[in-house]
């Protein structure tokens, strides 16, 4: 199969490659490798495609992994559970919570590849460990030389340790193991806020929960609060939202409502500050609890396009208000809110959090608004409080000035020599963030 279009989900990059496959198995990716390898082209495992930028787009051969996903083995003793790369966080959380157990942390979103989501450092906010990468203990990887390489802390180790925020860079992933833990139930509590008061009791909050999450919406004075707490009971006594409810908040007025009023706001932009000034007063407290999955994660329906800086923990709030007198100075209309979090830090060489506790903004517009202004006016912001853009989102860095952000990248560089000496993993995305 040849000439297939693949289009990420933001509709913000594309490629047509010259070849698509489905392996079924290792040995097939094996063998596109060493094919790929001897014709002197490149090969992409691509995922869902919820990167907003081109960190998986393919040039020559794409693989798709829709046959390779699933659970592989469960280790009770050791906590662990490997499963194929292809497969959906959605999927693992479900499979996870039927055998009694869960992921310690993640973000919003679950309809991204094991690979994917881990290879760009996807994180959520609080708890021990942030990103879903800093919770693998081991990996397999096909390398760019075809060459089966097992990763643990005991075998391959600098293997294990790189190649969990591996940028696609280091080989195709077909397997993780993660630390897992019982599951657990997380109760969260959203809680409408003044600027003043979300900001005034950020750090006491943060220091309070175990999870937040804070919005703040452009052209107002209003903030959202959201904090998971873990409840010691089990899930049969949680208290989920009831269907009408979950259905009415974050389906319909957070999707279906909201995603119909930014395509007619997009065409009267001189609306949108007044939009968000009467929507943002609408907001109302709820509590519910659940399985941890299930409050950490919610249905994104409306399309976007985002970039995300992380800036070190103790320059978070100053970097975010002068993100806000910038958006105030301007005359950008925004309707999607700013999201805030916070990670611990963690020793992964090229995640974002590595070595610092970080607070993560990120910003986000309407698939059909013009994204370029307002990332352009933000983004000098971030980089002035040595921020550091999240792998899969939008961002214009390139491999000088990244490099100075990662104390380590030069050693991911080394490796990356290693097992792909000849690039047959490259792509535009990868030549600018990396090098050649």
């Amino acid at each position: 199969m040849s000439n297939a279009a693949w289009v990420n989900w933001s509709k913000l990059e594309s490629a047509r490659p010259e070849r698509v496959e489905e392996p079924a198995d290792t040995a097939a990716i094996v063998a596109a490798v060493e094919r790929a390898r001897a014709e002197g082209s490149t090969v992409k495992m691509v995922g869902t495609g919820h990167s907003f930028t081109a960190i998986s787009a393919p040039e020559h051969t794409m693989l798709r992994p829709s046959r390779l996903g699933g659970i592989l083995s469960v280790d009770r003793d050791a906590m662990t559970v490997t499963a194929l790369a292809g497969t959906q966080l959605k999927v693992l959380n479900a499979e996870l919570e039927r055998m009694g157990l869960s992921l310690h942390n993640m973000g919003d979103i679950a309809e991204q590849t094991l690979a994917g989501a881990t290879s760009t450092g996807t994180h959520g906010t609080g708890g021990i460990a942030a990103s879903l990468s800093a919770q693998i203990c081991g990996l397999q990887l096909v390398t760019g030389t075809g060459e089966v390489v097992t990763a643990t802390e005991a075998e391959n180790a600098d293997v294990l340790e790189f190649g969990r925020v591996g940028l696609g860079a280091l080989g195709v992933l077909t397997t993780l193991t993660f630390r897992v833990e019982p599951l657990f139930v997380l109760e969260a509590n959203e809680t409408p806020m003044s600027w003043d008061e979300a900001l005034d009791g950020f750090d006491q909050r943060v220091a309070d929960h175990h999870h937040v999450d804070t919005y703040w919406f452009p052209h107002t004075d209003r903030m959202l609060t959201k904090t998971n707490d873990r409840l010691d009971i089990p899930v049969s006594e949680a208290e989920p939202l009831s269907r009408l409810r979950y259905w009415w908040d974050d389906e319909f007025l957070s999707n279906k409502l909201f995603g119909g009023l930014n395509r007619v706001t997009n065409r009267f932009p001189g609306t949108i500050r007044r939009f968000n000034q009467v929507s943002s007063r609408m907001l109302s407290a709820r509590s519910y609890s659940d399985a941890a999955h299930k409050v950490f994660t919610a249905p994104r329906t409306v399309r976007f396009r985002e970039m995300e800086y992380a800036v070190p923990r103790e320059a978070g709030l100053a970097a975010l208000r002068e993100a806000r007198a910038a958006i105030d100075a301007s005359d950008l209309n925004i309707t999607f809110p700013v999201e805030i979090r916070v990670t611990p830090s963690d020793d992964i060489p090229l995640s974002t959090s590595t070595g610092r506790d970080s607070l993560y903004l990120a910003f986000h517009t309407h698939v059909d608004a013009d994204h370029l202004e307002y990332f352009k006016l933000l983004e000098p912001i971030m980089r002035a409080h040595d921020g550091r853009p999240h792998w899969g989102k939008v961002h214009t860095r390139s491999a000088a000035d990244l490099a100075p952000a990662y104390p380590r990248f030069a050693e991911f560089l080394t490796l990356r020599d290693r097992l792909d000496p000849d690039r047959v993993f490259a792509n535009r995305y990868l030549r600018r963030v990396l090098g050649d």
